[in-house]
């Protein structure tokens, strides 16, 4: 029994990634590095700061990663990513502006 479930098992990856390997799922498979990396990078920061921090990296690799893998959905035709990724990529670039906006504005000193 378990020898045929190791036998079925490494015929499934071999279907999933040798035989159907195209130009999409690489470019999939890239997306999610990407996706991934941002909680590397994350990590990393928390680390280094000794606290749980947030850095701008985190945000670009989300939206990064996110936009692919919205891309390969669409390609794809996969409604779950569509929906989960287009909502997402939205809020990742809504988190940058916002960002972006509030550097711009602190660099201001205000006098009463």
């Amino acid at each position: 029994m378990l020898i045929q479930f190791g036998q079925d098992l490494g015929n499934y990856l071999y279907d999933v990634f040798v035989a159907k390997f195209d130009f999409w799922l690489a470019f999939g498979l890239v997306a999610q590095l990407l996706f991934t990396a941002r909680f590397l990078v994350q990590w990393i920061s928390s680390e280094r700061a000794g606290q749980s921090v947030v850095p701008m990296a985190f945000w670009f690799f989300s939206m990064a990663g996110g936009l692919m893998t919205l891309i390969y959905g669409v390609a794809k035709r996969e409604p779950v990513i569509i929906l989960g990724q287009s909502l997402a990529t939205i809020i990742y670039i809504r988190n940058i502006m916002l960002i972006v906006k509030s550097r711009g504005s602190g660099s201001k000193v205000e006098k009463n």
